[in-house]
């Protein structure tokens, strides 16, 4: 699986002008399951993100988890993670996951890290969606599994 994780102050997902998922400070994931990915792999990406220390401590560093912040995630699946750019200047998607496993996936991931104790919400798979965030930082990480 594939995540661009951004440490936010905030953020949202609007489908039809209608907010169906948010967070405050936190995590914006965005998720990608690729072709030939396992539930083990959902699972080893949100242990993962639930203990990644990128938020500030006492002293200024980031040495602090989304656990112990107490910050939510909203998590938001976007295939075009997947894109291959090396030839042309249209990008290929066919690494990506097919539909239906791709949101099996992607709705597991998610499941997987609320049972880490964090407060998760999501944006609709497969619509039309848009996404408001403040970066925090900026903080932007991208992680394969």
């Amino acid at each position: 699986m594939r995540a661009l994780i951004q440490r936010v102050s905030e953020a949202s997902v609007k489908v039809d002008g209608h907010v169906v998922g948010q967070c405050g400070r936190g995590l914006l994931i965005l998720v990608c399951a690729m072709s030939g990915d396992t539930e083990s792999q959902a699972d080893q990406l949100a242990a993962k993100i639930a203990k990644l220390r990128i938020f500030q401590d006492e002293a200024g560093k980031m040495n602090l988890s989304l656990r112990d912040i107490g910050g939510s995630a909203l998590v938001v699946s976007q295939f075009t993670l997947a894109a291959d750019t090396s030839r042309g200047n249209r990008p290929g998607f066919s690494a990506a996951a097919p539909p239906d496993e791709g949101k099996r996936l992607y709705e597991y991931f998610a499941v997987r890290l609320a049972e880490q104790e964090i407060p998760v919400e999501t944006g609709r798979f497969g619509a039309d969606m848009k996404v408001g965030l403040v970066n925090d930082g900026p903080v932007t990480i991208w992680m394969d599994t």
